[in-house]
């Protein structure tokens, strides 16, 4: 591991504490209006020269600062330097291989920063040691490696979670765990996006797609702790039992209060699903990480969509009915409800051409049915926080 490093990691603590300390609380939000779905295709993004000024001591010109590199993998940015999660208990292996010596027991949910990626294997760091771990089951942060998404973890300061309109007491408007942390990689205070690592892969395509028509994805959720869950199934349920509208909303045949959150672990605890929207660019910019050239969103407007995300009833279904969540073919042959309107389809489109597969009854719920079979020997339960974020620069060194 370099210098660099070492003095960053060393570092990081005390600049998390300084940053959070002087933060208000929650970013301001981009306000939502209607706006008709963007067709234009995408610019094309060019990078920015920048170049050294001339020493008046010396007189010696020096060289041009080398162009930021656009990376050409299966993500915006490279994963060496992201922060990654152990989404269940694994071994911290002394080589890239199964037979090799294991070095630790990593808990789930252990944060480290992904150092290399050789086939199927990460070289990490954790806070005290480094190994390889298999990254089938690690989760990674998001915003550390497609930055050009919209990231808005509600659920992290002021929850839009309703039911037929109506605020869930304890739940609407409610922290309901904490999901930010200052980036390092980023330079900025960011939410906590994790989902496994396969996954990201998919999202990726999905927001390259939309960056193409002028738009972008607005992610509000990926990993959800179970504690969040079963917090907001219990206010819910207590809610329906008072409220007959509320009830009629999420138990009038064939739906049922699973469907709109779920009462046991769900995809969010298991990483392979995003509550996301869909916004149209006003303004981006190129930005430089490490490295590498990025692309920022500097201003957006979301879609008016068939209901406000999260909104807990049959409102927001997909489909005129249940739709087997564990088929990634069924829902082609389900009947779009009369709600979904161009802009929720838009957004359907981009994420199932990606090999994302919706949710029948939630518009902006979708899946990553590859991920949960690859996993589902041994998935997440979703029983830890993931609050912090190790992440650095990917540089070519």
């Amino acid at each position: 591991m370099s210098i660099k490093r070492n003095w960053r990691r060393a570092v990081i603590g005390i600049l998390t504490v300084a940053v959070l300390s002087g933060c208000s609380g929650s970013d301001e939000q981009t306000e939502t209006e209607d706006s008709e779905i963007a067709s234009a295709s995408s610019e094309e993004i060019t990078s920015e020269m920048v170049t050294s000024s001339e020493s008046e001591e010396t007189a010696v010109v020096q060289p041009e600062n080398p162009e930021p590199l656009v990376y050409a993998g299966e993500l915006e940015l490279p994963v060496t330097g992201a922060t990654g999660y152990a989404s269940v208990g694994m071994d911290l292996k002394a080589t890239a291989d199964v037979a090799s010596e294991t070095l630790s027991a990593l808990e789930a949910g252990t944060a480290f920063e992904v150092l290399e990626e050789e086939g199927d294997w990460w070289f990490v760091q954790t806070a005290t040691e480094s190994g390889w771990v298999q990254h089938l089951h690690c989760f990674i942060n998001l915003p550390d490696v497609i930055p050009s998404i919209i990231y808005d973890n509600t659920n992290t300061y002021a929850s839009k979670f309703v039911s037929s309109g109506k605020a869930i007491p304890g739940i609407t408007g409610e922290a309901l765990y904490d999901g930010k942390a200052y980036n390092m990689r980023l330079g900025k205070i960011t939410d906590i996006v994790p989902v496994l690592y396969s996954m990201s892969k998919k999202i990726y395509l999905a927001q390259q797609a939309a960056l193409a028509d002028g738009n972008t994805l607005v992610i509000y959720e990926g990993y959800r702790p179970y504690s969040v869950q079963k917090l907001t199934v219990d206010a819910l349920t207590n809610m329906a039992a008072a409220d007959p509208e509320v009830m009629a909303g999420i138990n009038t045949p064939p739906w049922d209060t699973n469907w709109f959150i779920a009462t046991s672990v769900s995809n969010h605890q298991m990483g392979y699903a995003i509550d996301v929207t869909l916004a149209k660019i006003d303004a981006q910019q190129e930005i430089v990480i490490g490295d590498y050239a990025a692309t920022a969103i500097t201003s957006y407007t979301e879609y008016t969509m068939p209901t406000t995300i999260h909104e807990l009833s049959m409102a927001s279904a997909t489909f005129t009915g249940p739709v087997k969540s564990s088929s990634p073919t069924a829902w082609l042959q389900a009947t779009l409800a009369d709600t979904m309107n161009e802009a929720s389809i838009l957004l359907q489109r981009y994420c199932t051409d990606a090999g994302l597969t919706p949710l029948a009854s939630e518009w902006w719920h979708f899946n990553d049915l590859d991920a949960r079979f690859a996993t589902e020997d041994n998935s997440s339960k979703g029983e830890y926080l993931l609050d912090a974020t190790i992440s650095e620069a990917p540089t070519v060194d």
